[in-house]
């Protein structure tokens, strides 16, 4: 049953006439928002371009973004009555929570997803979000903090007496992310040709940890250390050695040729339990958190484990180190890599001006 005037109701029939000659035509349903956040999410949260589950971690971190930040204030309002205006008010709701403005980046793009499947499966005719006002993007997301070469020299010696030293060094100085490198075995390290081989990367879900593939193919790929590194990862792993073998002593003389670590040992492991497994992995929240109390400790309040990505990045590219080169070391594509970088490198000019000043003469 219809509710409007005459006029309204013609417009209205036209409406729907149009829009089966199109195929666009979408029958009215009482199905609400948080009905179907829960089924999108049931069947794996597919997306437009690959229309298949996502990973068990992603589906995690976008179960919590809506039933966390949507669900509370649009659960109960019918999916199709869903204007950009009560959107726009959400989103303005959650400024007012001091929401980190990365995560309702994150919230707006997991929503977005959610109701362009909802229109791919014709319980929208048209996403609200087409129409909105006031759509956050990534240029007003939190970059974190970008160290110099100085700062991060300092944040790594910090670390020295820390069982994070070895991650944290190879996170400042090769950018791998920390899944990636908890997930490093030490037949990914190549001594002669000082590189560390990346084919792996932790995932962790409620009560699991295990290993996934890279999300792209950029994501696989050998990346050069210096020489120091491999002196530091060559000496922990002569440390596992005797630890595998029971010697307590470092002064006693054994050939440590003679022994081996398992195959699919890992560089970092867990040993967590009542005896040492050289394959369990770490728990990575685990390791953010005993990081960022250690980095506020030396003197680093607010930086988060990710940050020694982003400034690894930041000082090549201020170095001169091309776009391209960049991110093949990173895994990221060049133009992902400028977008991410380009407020960090900005600061720049103001450094350049003063390098300036005093040098043209006219």
């Amino acid at each position: 049953m219809f509710d409007g005037t005459k006029d309204e109701a013609e417009a209205k029939l036209r409406d729907i006439f149009t829009s089966a000659d199109k195929g666009t035509f979408v029958a009215p349903t009482d199905k609400t928002v948080g009905g179907w956040i829960d089924y999108w999410l049931k069947i794996g949260a597919p997306g437009s371009r690959r229309n298949k589950p996502v990973s068990p971690r992603t589906l995690e971190r976008y179960s919590q973004l809506l039933r966390t930040h949507v669900k509370p204030s649009l659960d109960k309002i019918q999916l199709q009555k869903l204007t950009a205006r009560r959107i726009s008010e959400l989103y303005a709701e959650l400024q007012t929570k001091d929401i980190a403005p990365r995560t309702l980046v994150h919230v707006h793009v997991v929503f977005g997803a959610a109701l362009g499947a909802a229109v791919r499966s014709k319980e929208l005719s048209v996403s609200p979000m087409a129409h909105l006002l006031n759509a956050p993007t990534a240029d007003e997301a939190d970059h974190g903090i970008a160290l110099d070469e100085a700062q991060m020299k300092k944040l790594v010696e910090g670390f020295r007496r820390s069982a994070l030293f070895l991650i944290v060094a190879i996170a400042a100085y090769t950018g791998m992310r920390r899944n990636e490198i908890l997930a490093l075995r030490w037949n990914d390290l190549d001594v002669t040709d000082r590189t560390l081989r990346i084919r792996r990367a932790l995932e962790q879900t409620k009560g699991h940890i295990g290993f996934k593939p890279p999300k792209t193919k950029r994501g696989i790929r050998d990346i050069d250390i210096e020489q120091r590194l491999v002196d530091l990862l060559i000496a922990e792993r002569e440390r596992y050695l005797r630890l595998k073998a029971g010697i307590v002593d470092n002064s006693a003389q054994v050939d440590l040729s003679l022994l081996k670590l398992p195959e699919e040992a890992l560089i970092f492991p867990s040993f967590a339990g009542p005896k040492s497994d050289f394959t369990r992995p770490r728990d990575p929240r685990a390791v953010t958190r005993a990081f960022t109390k250690l980095a506020d400790k030396v003197g680093f309040p607010g930086l988060r484990f990710h940050d020694l990505r982003g400034s690894h990045g930041t000082q090549l590219l201020r170095r001169g180190v091309p776009v391209d080169v960049v991110a093949r070391r990173l895994g990221h594509d060049p133009y992902t890599l400028l977008k991410s970088y380009a407020k960090e490198i900005a600061t720049d000019k103001d450094r350049i001006t003063k390098e300036l000043t005093g040098m043209v003469s006219l």
